[in-house]
């Protein structure tokens, strides 16, 4: 991947998965950006929202219908009580599972968040790592459901997990 991929020299990609269907994902956590934002100016930036849980969140571990991430709960995303800001993890929940969805999803398909649902069970306090493990629960021709769960990589301890509803748009036929 390029140079400022999210893989790390241990993240196992199947060989399931092809390189096109890698390189997808690899895009998704290093390109997606806010269109159209008012943000202050030092936030006004390419990528600057992105960068607060791009920052933080590496690629373990990509297969057919599974994204496994590791999760840095760095001070940016922390709230005052010293754990995840719960937008920070619905940022994170929405990014992994479109990465999820996008390993069964054809490529010229769009795809359309329809439903992202939270259950915050717990926190994950600051400066701690967590394990963000992405599962295509179903994918038909129309919609892809996937389920995120997030997990204190010490302890194993879960503390969030998301649901997110795919619609997948129809390519226009001229």
């Amino acid at each position: 991947m390029g140079e400022n991929s999210s893989y790390t020299k241990d993240t196992v990609i199947s060989e399931e998965l092809s390189k096109e269907a890698a390189s997808l994902v690899d895009l998704l956590f290093t390109r997606v950006r806010l269109q159209g934002a008012n943000f202050l100016p030092q936030y006004d930036a390419k990528d600057s929202f992105s960068e607060l849980t791009r920052g933080c969140l590496k690629v373990h571990s990509i297969h057919l219908g599974k994204v496994s991430c590791i999760l840095s709960v760095k001070p940016a995303i922390s709230n005052v009580y010293r754990s995840m800001h719960g937008g920070a993890v619905g940022a994170v929940a929405e990014r992994v599972a479109i990465a999820c969805a996008r390993t069964v999803v054809a490529k010229d398909k769009e795809l359309f968040l329809g439903e992202l649902g939270m259950s915050y069970i717990s926190a994950a306090p600051s400066n701690t790592e967590v394990v963000v493990d992405g599962s295509v629960i179903r994918s038909g021709r129309n919609l892809t459901v996937v389920a995120v769960d997030f997990r204190l990589k010490d302890s194993g301890k879960l503390v969030y997990t998301s649901n997110a509803t795919f619609y997948h748009m129809p390519v226009a036929s001229l």
